[in-house]
């Protein structure tokens, strides 16, 4: 009776060992919930894969990702010197973006593994092109003396948008401030590049290692191998004007009310903001809202090939959904599909064939 994961492992699989195989140098980023598999379950996946480094989002995932993954584990929130789950070890990278941040760790003595973050367009985090040059003139020491050990410096992160169109230009600008800071480094860690861009770069930059960091693309790139179903856990017939409900509804016409597993314990119903900016998207925004305004809210639940519609919205663990005279009505026990944003939900249960 649980909201389920099904996956076709042999096809996923397959499609994991594909990216491996043509986008060389990989990190695998498995942060958050895992992308609905779970960061642990994704670790090993990426120890399957022979990889090196997985990227995670913050320091409380490193243990989750470090119990399946023997490798690097690359935290992509900046370090920050308040930050108490911070750790301290000799797989753990840490991501730098501001020069007292690198300032307090060069003081350490342990010599922790850094990646120094370029600020980008999407203006998240990072050093400006002066900010890169002082952290370079740190790193380096001062003229006369040795370059000093404290940081290991594991390369540079530029993280893009994801909107479309190149980033050709805006990466060739910030190379640029990357030769000129005159790091001592020549890896840099890419993310939302084309293949075709990354390859490029390759091309005009062959003194530098790119790495790319990939997520969505690699563990949900292959949709047809992932399946989420909802169990029916009960069906009422209900005439025009019947109260059902937490809130004492009445039911608009004849039909069913169908109780099935899911709910907003699982991110049923709980929708982040759209990223759509097209005027479709803008459209359906107003569509949706329109139903919404008249109580009417279509579900993630698919019956009969429709989207149904939540009868009320969604509890915890489980959410009403109201059929009308004439769909089809499945029996208790069985399980309907369901559309869901893989990061924003979690299973109870993960099933790979």
């Amino acid at each position: 009776m649980s909201l389920s994961l099904y996956v076709d492992g042999d096809r996923w699989r397959a499609h994991l060992d594909h990216v491996r195989d043509t986008r060389p140098a990989i990190v695998p980023v498995v942060k958050g919930n895992g992308y609905g598999f779970g960061i642990p379950r994704l670790a090993g996946e990426a120890a399957r894969l022979g990889l090196d480094t997985v990227a995670v989002g913050m320091y409380e995932e490193v243990g989750p990702a470090r119990g399946s993954f023997p490798g690097d584990v690359m935290v992509l929130t900046p370090w920050r010197p308040f930050d108490r789950a911070a750790l301290f070890a000799p797989h753990v990278i840490h991501t730098v973006g501001r020069l007292e941040d690198l300032e307090a760790l060069a003081a350490r003595t342990d010599g922790p593994r850094v990646v120094l973050e370029r600020m980008t367009s999407m203006r998240r985090h990072g050093f400006s092109a002066s900010g890169l040059r002082e952290a370079g003139e740190l790193l380096a020491g001062t003229p006369g003396s040795p370059r000093p050990e404290r940081v290991g410096v594991e390369g540079v992160a530029l993280h893009l948008p994801i909107s479309s169109g190149s980033h050709l230009t805006e990466v060739e600008r910030l190379m640029t401030d990357v030769v000129a800071a005159d790091l001592p480094t020549r890896r840099i860690f890419v993310s939302h590049l084309t293949d075709a861009e990354t390859a490029l770069l390759r091309q005009r930059y062959p003194d530098y290692e790119f790495r790319p960091r990939i997520g969505t693309d690699l563990w949900l790139g292959e949709r047809g191998a992932l399946r989420v179903r909802a169990t029916v856990l009960d069906v009422h017939p209900v005439e025009r004007g019947d109260v059902f409900g937490y809130r004492s509804r009445t039911a608009p016409k004849a039909g069913h009310i169908l109780i099935v597993s899911g709910g907003t314990a699982h991110g049923i119903g709980l929708e982040a903001p759209t990223g759509g900016a097209t005027l479709k998207d803008r459209a359906a925004r107003v569509a949706k809202g329109g139903l919404d305004a008249a109580g009417f809210v279509r579900s993630p639940y698919t019956i009969g090939g429709k989207l149904r519609l939540f009868a009320e919205p969604p509890h915890m663990q489980a959410s009403m959904l109201f059929l009308p005279h004439g769909a089809p009505v499945p029996e208790v026990g069985d399980e309907v599909e369901v559309r869901v944003r893989f990061t924003a939900t979690s299973f109870d249960a993960t099933v790979i064939s």
